[in-house]
This record gives structure tokens, C-alpha cells and sequence, in this order.
């Protein structure tokens, strides 16, 4: 028996050490301060509001397509250049649409050589009969034959206008001033009526785009103000709708609105950003605020924030939370605005462990 009692007082003796250990190194832990980032939550102004997902997007731009089929045969720009307005983009050749304009130049000189001659066989008559040397019917044929070539040279003129608006797509130009975003054809490319060749940007003031569910377009009103949160910066602009759209037919049900965008010389936008819109409804109040989802702590179906304590300690709030917003979430209960939480620390978190923010 006396081996047994000495196993077991040695095991007694090992959880004791090994306890005081971890105490200590517990000790040392809350001892050491953990160096945190405090936050304040973020509060909508105005009442109730409910969201909607966007994007950012030049003011102008511009998807060059033809309406003609032929070979790419040069392609003027890249990705990236800066091109003026009238600039020579894209050529493509149409050996068919070459034809029909030689044609329709042939076809319009032809006419106007005879509408020269019915014009001065109208003036001699007219003369003529002015001196009793013409009858009224000789000179009511000639008239008739001058508003035959006159009208056969408008016809012409017309098929030439329509052969060079047809040319102007075997040409494309930039319609404005801009930066090229991109390209998809090269030379020897074939190109096809209604494909997208270039996308033309022109820089500089930048709208916010979203589609309206069916159930919240009732909401939604021209001049409204909203709050347009850029969510890869997390900065917050306001913006004001400027368009609504009248039909979700070629939209997959929703409506596309489009939303003006303050200045702002601090935030730095860029085409395709993605936003999320807080649009206010009307008689309506909110209490909610926002937080970094990032910051949460979860357990179990609990989520949790820290915040600090005014001996400079981490303690573990429960939330109840709302919708999400981007990168943000909602807090209906257990934060309040006043309050700061920790957005992120430099190590493992735990209720009374010693903090210090980095600012």
C-alpha cells in the first residue's frame, strides 16, 4: 500500500505546482497590458431608415459598341489612356458597307447632275413662257421633271446620310472626354453588332447606383436625402436621389435609383466601389446605432462587444443586434452611443484584462 500513497501524494503534489503555475501565468497575463483600438458606435441621423447595396460610378460613361459586323482592323487606345472627344478609337473593316457607299456616292452624283439639268430647263421654260414663247404645258412638264430630280436627289442624299452613319460605326470615336476603363477586341477581331469593344469613364464626380426590392420603392422619393456608407473605406456621404426608375422590368424586379453624391477632398472614391444606402422612412423613429462587425464576439447564439472600464479593464458586453449593414451591424440593446467599444486589440481579449488604447 505504501507505493499507492506515495503515487498518490506525489500526483497531489504535481496538481499544486502545476496550479500555482497557471495562476502565475494568469498573473502575468492581466498583468500585462493588451494594447487596444476604441471606437465609437456610428449613429444614422434621422429616424428610421432600412437599407439598400449600390455601387459607385462615374457620373458619364460610355459602352462602345458597332452596329455593323467586319475585322477589327486597328485599335487606336488601351486601357488606361486619356482620349479627347472625336478621338479615333477603334476601325472596323466592312467590305460591305464600302460597296454600298460607293454605290450611294454614285447614285448621289448621278442625281444631282440631273437635278442641274432639270433646273436649268426649268428656268429657260420659265423664261419662255414669260415671253409667249412656251406654252403652259411645256412648262408644266419641265416643272414636273425638276420635282422628279429633286425628289430623286433628296432619296439619294438620304441613302448617303445612312451610309455614313452606318461608317461612323466602322469608326468609333470617343463620345467624351475620358479615360479608357476597358477593351475587348484587337486587331483581327471580329466584331459584332451590339458587343461591347471599350468602356469609356470620364473622371471625376462619381454617383451612387442601387436597386429598390418592390417593397421598399414606396419609400424611396426624388430629392431625397440619404446616407451613403462607402463600405471597403468606412466612411459615410451624404447623397441626394436624383432618378428614380418607373419600371423593374429590366431590372429583375427592383428599381434602379440613382443618388448624387456630396464633395468630399477627405474621401477618395473609385469606380465600383460598393455602398450601402440608409434610407430614412418617414414617421418613423430609430434608437439603433452600428458597429464593426469585426469587433463582435460570439458564443454559442450570443454576440458580444468588449468595452472598456474606467480602471482600464475589458468587459464583455451582450449585444441584441439588427440588420447588418455592410461591414456594420446593428445594435438595438446593451450599447449605447455614448459608450466606446474595442474594435480590435493586439492580443486575446478577456473579461478584466489590463488595456490600453493605441491613441
Amino acid at each position: 500500500m505504501k507505493p499507492m500513497r506515495t503515487f498518490i501524494i506525489l500526483m497531489a503534489i504535481t496538481s499544486i505546482l502545476a496550479g500555482c503555475q497557471s495562476e502565475k501565468s494568469n498573473q502575468i497575463d492581466s498583468g500585462s497590458p493588451i494594447e487596444v483600438v476604441l471606437k465609437s458606435p456610428y449613429k444614422p441621423e434621422g429616424g428610421a431608415y432600412f437599407t439598400i447595396s449600390g455601387s459607385i460610378e462615374p457620373e458619364h460613361f460610355a459602352s462602345l459598341s458597332t452596329r455593323n459586323m467586319g475585322y477589327v482592323s486597328k485599335v487606336y487606345a488601351k486601357v488606361g489612356d486619356q482620349v479627347r472627344k472625336g478621338q479615333l478609337l477603334i476601325d472596323i473593316n466592312s467590305d460591305e458597307i464600302d460597296a454600298k457607299k460607293a454605290q450611294a456616292q454614285a447614285g448621289l452624283m448621278q442625281a444631282e447632275a440631273q437635278l442641274k439639268v432639270a433646273r436649268k430647263n426649268l428656268e429657260r421654260y420659265t423664261a419662255l413662257f414669260n415671253e409667249n414663247s412656251a406654252s403652259q404645258k411645256e412648262l408644266d412638264d419641265i416643272t414636273l421633271q425638276h420635282e422628279i430630280a429633286k425628289g430623286n436627289y433628296e432619296r439619294a442624299l438620304q441613302i448617303q446620310n445612312e451610309i455614313d452613319a452606318m461608317m461612323a460605326y466602322s469608326h468609333i470615336r470617343a463620345p467624351f472626354s475620358g479615360v479608357i476603363t476597358s477593351k475587348t477586341v484587337k486587331m483581327g477581331d471580329m466584331a459584332r453588332p451590339g458587343q461591347t469593344l471599350m468602356s469609356l469613364e470620364a473622371p471625376g464626380k462619381f454617383v451612387a447606383r442601387a436597386l429598390v426590392p418592390e417593397s421598399s420603392i414606396e419609400n424611396i422619393e426624388k430629392g431625397q436625402q440619404v446616407t451613403v456608407i462607402v463600405k471597403s473605406l468606412g466612411r459615410s456621404l451624404k447623397g441626394n436621389i436624383s432618378e428614380v426608375s418607373g419600371s423593374s422590368q429590366n431590372s429583375g424586379g427592383q428599381y434602379l435609383i440613382k443618388m448624387d453624391l456630396e464633395e468630399s477632398k477627405d474621401i477618395k472614391l473609385f469606380s465600383g466601389m460598393y455602398v450601402s444606402v440608409l434610407v430614412p422612412v418617414s414617421g418613423e423613429a430609430s434608437n439603433g446605432i452600428f458597429v464593426d462587425q469585426s469587433a463582435l464576439v460570439q458564443k454559442g447564439e450570443l454576440d458580444g462587444i468588449y468595452t472598456i472600464s474606467e480602471s482600464g479593464t475589458a468587459i464583455l458586453r451582450w449585444l441584441k443586434l439588427g440588420q447588418s449593414m455592410g461591414d456594420q451591424v446593428e445594435v438595438l440593446s446593451g450599447l449605447s452611443q455614448e459608450e466606446k467599444y474595442i474594435a480590435s486589440s493586439e492580443g486575446k481579449l478577456f473579461n478584466g484584462a489590463i488595456v490600453i488604447n493605441q491613441d
